[in-house]
């Protein structure tokens, strides 16, 4: 399978690209922990709530304790399933996926109050919008830690 091929699959289901790739017990046990995290904080139903708009209603059904485990299961789903396709070639490959994490997780926090040009966004769209700049700090990052390093070894 290829990285680009297994990122897809992670962002459809956390673990199935781990099956795809021949990880089958680590593939069920990212999936399990995708069902368990998705109905304990009400995944689904905030995802319904938000594409209707009904951001107050998506934030009072969410179970936060839970819904904030979730950012860290997802990119780490699709770091290890691109990392077993061989997307780890490059070093520091790992830190988009990282701190898209931390950002999704922040966004997850502040999800119920931020707002964004006067719109509160909510546990659905403020974590997705997160991802943004969570990707951009870490390539930013990757490159910096690139050229230190071919700089050091020169």
């Amino acid at each position: 399978m290829k990285a680009s091929e297994a990122i897809l699959w992670s962002i459809a289901l956390p673990g199935f690209a781990q099956v795809l790739n021949g990880r089958i017990v680590k593939g069920i046990i990212l999936i399990g922990l995708e069902f368990l995290i998705n109905v304990q904080s009400h995944l689904n139903q905030i995802i319904i709530f938000s594409f209707y708009g009904q951001i107050d209603m998506a934030i009072a059904t969410a179970n936060f304790q839970w819904l904030m485990f979730y950012p860290c299961l997802y990119f780490f789903a699709m770091w290890d399933a691109y990392r077993d396709a061989g997307g780890d070639k490059k070093p520091y490959a790992y830190l988009p996926f990282v701190f898209s994490a931390y950002f999704v997780t922040v966004g997850t926090i502040y999800s119920s109050t931020f707002t964004l040009f006067e719109v509160l966004l909510g546990p659905l769209w403020l974590p997705i919008v997160s991802v943004i700049p969570g990707m951009l700090v870490g390539f930013l990052l990757q490159i910096f830690m690139r050229k230190r390093n071919s700089i050091r070894y020169q």
